[in-house]
């Protein structure tokens, strides 16, 4: 039989590219979306009707309930979030209730229905925040410099403590900065990547950001789904950092995805201080020995070729824009 996977945020950037890999391994699919006028498959277009969708809330127990029983699953990944940092400072409630409390919900949802299921949940390495050594790894205290952050330690920490308490096979991932074509724009890789697109091609005259200094661990999420699906084929649940092991700053990034196209970044790039946070990351640089023997996890895409990526296709939706918007409809 078929192996099921019950995926919160499976539209995401995280969820479509884990979907696509479970769909490979022969999964039968389970997405929970939440009912909204407008709904955007644009990550799963091509998957949508491989998918069985399953309405849901994560602030709603009981609609989460009805989700695990229809699905059935052997694996549930619980990757839905208020994932912008930035948004987390203008909505600390909202962040707290879905991207904390929400984790509890999912949690008892299973241990409900299905407590022999196993259990992802997507944990960050902004729960490093301040960080207090580097590189972080699995045992580094946590010291979170945004609500996001807090959130995300809540969820972290209320999945070790069913994992304890009830004896589920419930583990986190703490994943550092993981990036795509399928990022969303308002975060700082893709919105360089979209910005350099758009100059290139005339649309855009400048692009305004915040700290160019701050270091990051960037790497390609389509690598780090496949570490998510091998926490939970282990025999025992545990937690994992997964990361490259590499630090670049912002201004890094901006210099590749700019030569990139044959431009140079100082010419259109400006400091802009309404895009810097309240209370600084300065840096993260994780270390994933532990994910590497013990999962036998192996990272297959370097941040040069990354960002590359993520250029080449801006260029090619930024120049699809160009087109539809020069095509004449005939009256």
């Amino acid at each position: 039989m078929k192996k099921r996977a019950l995926i919160t945020g499976v539209t995401g950037q995280d969820g479509s590219y884990l979907a696509e890999f479970l769909l490979d391994k022969d999964y039968e699919i389970y997405g929970l979306r939440r009912r909204t006028s407008t709904a955007n498959y644009e990550n799963v277009e091509h998957i949508k009707d491989k998918i069985k969708w399953i309405s849901g809330d994560l602030t709603d127990l009981a609609s989460l309930i009805e989700a695990v029983r229809l699905s059935d699953p052997d694996e549930v990944y619980n990757l839905a979030a208020q994932s912008y940092v930035a948004a987390s400072w203008p909505q600390p409630l909202l962040t707290g209730q879905i991207t904390a409390l929400s984790v509890t919900n999912m949690l008892e949802a299973v241990r409900i229905i299905k407590p022999e299921a196993r259990f992802y949940q997507a944990s960050s390495s902004e729960m490093f925040g301040k960080v207090v050594e580097t590189p972080q790894k699995e045992t580094t205290p946590f010291y979170p410099r945004s609500p996001y952050g807090v959130a995300k330690v809540y969820g972290h920490w209320i999945t070790v403590n069913y994992r304890e308490s009830f004896n589920m096979f419930a583990c986190s991932g703490i994943l550092f900065n993981h990036e795509s074509p399928r990022r969303g724009v308002e975060f700082v890789t893709r919105k360089v990547t979209d910005a350099v697109a758009r100059i290139k091609l005339g649309l855009q005259n400048e692009l305004r950001i915040g700290n160019t200094d701050s270091l990051r661990d960037w790497g390609f999420a389509g690598d780090y789904v496949k570490a998510m699906w091998l926490m939970l084929q282990q025999e025992e649940a545990d937690d994992y950092v997964i990361s490259t092991g590499e630090m670049h700053t912002v201004r890094e990034l901006l210099e590749v995805a700019f030569t990139h196209v044959g431009l140079n970044y100082k010419e259109y790039v400006i400091i802009d201080p309404q895009f810097t946070r309240p209370a600084e990351v300065d840096l993260l640089l994780g270390d994933c020995t532990k994910a590497r023997e013990q999962l036998g996890w192996k990272l297959e895409v370097g941040f040069e070729e990354l960002i590359k990526m993520m250029v080449d296709e801006d260029m090619k939706k930024v120049s699809r824009i160009i087109q539809f918007s020069n095509v004449k409809i005939p009256v």
